[in-house]
């Protein structure tokens, strides 16, 4: 049995977070709402809804089979201000060539989703279009209140990270869902899901690693980025324990990001966590992994119920078998070099851009334009 899981996992890190008794609604408001989508464009309907309450921009990022921006121009309300894109594989877009990204390719650590990349296109394109402020919303994110968003904005004014509070169904990794649902004291932290974001003062990116929201967040060098919590939003439900893969790509990322926070819960430094450190927590790390599995194993659940998140938790543990002190400190080295070559980055972009030569600025050169679409209310519909 697991008994002190304090010993081995931190199940909350809100102390970590500035939670205002009350906050007034934001003068400003927000620029946009980001959206980035791989389903359906009926998926879409609460962001466009929020997006028309704030009379401001939505802007959604497509890939995959089930949607595309043409089908979400329209679907979506007429009276929008939509900018919808095509996102194509990463290689194509005018980002950074990551640190991070060379160092696992080629690996099993290597990360198989868009969503990291999605995210910096539109830290780009804020850029470009002169965005001081935005919103960041998944596609399973429900519930959103115009009141929560504003007050969250009025938060930034002070802050460079506002997050919504997630609540309906947790927002945790595999194994800390096996954890709650086994009895284990475990909360959620902000993160890309709703997050408000003031762009001119965060000069951090998203790396192509599970949890890159939480990497977001920090500052780079000791500790987050002036951060906080107010209002709250639902989560839809789905099925962690689906397939042990997704167990697996999460670790490499759960490691980073946990041992990261552990050290910050204890008002120590990202500085902190080297070689030593590492080694004392990924034997930390396998022994909660270890614990949740006895206490599912030990669980009154239905057989298949069972099952499945047996073989996730195992999962989790054959992946971690192969993460290293020395593979995570060589990733945070890398990280630190891939935020300096965000800033060069950014400060090099064009800046006060019409929408078109920015749209058209997001692919990388040599490469075909995106395609993209403008909603019917600027009267522009064709792709670059």
């Amino acid at each position: 049995m697991l008994g002190n899981g304090a010993l081995y996992h931190h199940g909350s890190h809100r102390d970590l977070l500035w939670s205002p008794v009350d906050s007034s609604p934001g003068r400003q408001g927000v620029n946009a709402i980001i959206v980035p989508t791989a389903r359906r464009p009926a998926h879409l309907a609460e962001a466009a809804n929020l997006a028309l309450a704030l009379n401001c921009t939505l802007v959604t990022l497509h890939s995959g089979k089930w949607t595309s921006a043409a089908e979400a121009t329209q679907r979506l309300p007429a009276g929008i201000d939509l900018i919808a894109i095509d996102v194509p594989e990463p290689a194509r877009l005018r980002l950074p060539c990551w640190e991070t990204s060379r160092l696992l390719a080629g690996t099993v650590f290597a990360r198989r989703t868009d969503l990291s990349a999605k995210r910096n296109l539109a830290l780009m394109l804020s850029h470009m279009l002169g965005w001081s402020r935005i919103l960041f919303v998944d596609d399973d994110i429900t519930a959103l209140n115009p009141d929560d968003v504003q007050k969250a904005s009025g938060l930034l004014d002070t802050h460079n990270a506002v997050g919504l509070q997630i609540t309906g169904f947790p927002d945790n990794s595999v194994v800390c869902h096996a954890y709650r649902q086994a009895g284990g004291k475990q909360q959620s932290f902000i993160g890309g899901g709703a997050l408000a974001v003031e762009v001119n003062r965060s000069n951090s990116f998203f790396p192509d690693i599970y949890n890159d929201d939480w990497f977001f967040l920090l500052d780079g060098y000791k500790w987050l980025q002036p951060t906080a919590v107010t209002g709250k939003v639902v989560q839809s439900p789905y099925d962690p324990f689906r397939n042990p893969e997704r167990a697996r790509a999460e670790e490499l990322g759960d490691v980073l990001a946990e041992g990261i926070y552990w050290l910050l819960d204890q008002d120590r430094s990202i500085i902190d966590a080297d070689q030593d450190h590492w080694a004392r927590f990924l034997m930390k790390r396998r022994q909660f992994v270890e614990g949740v599995l006895e206490m599912v194993e030990g669980d009154t659940l239905e057989p298949n119920d069972k099952a499945r998140k047996i073989a996730a938790l195992k999962g989790s543990l054959g992946r971690l078998a192969l993460i290293t002190p020395v593979l995570c400190e060589s990733y945070l080295r890398a990280w630190a070099v891939d935020r300096q070559r965000w800033r060069r980055h950014v400060a090099l972009l064009p800046t006060r851009q019409q929408r078109v030569p920015a749209l058209a600025a997001l692919s990388r050169r040599g490469s075909p334009h995106l395609t993209w679409q403008l909603g019917r209310k600027s009267s522009q519909q064709q792709p670059v």
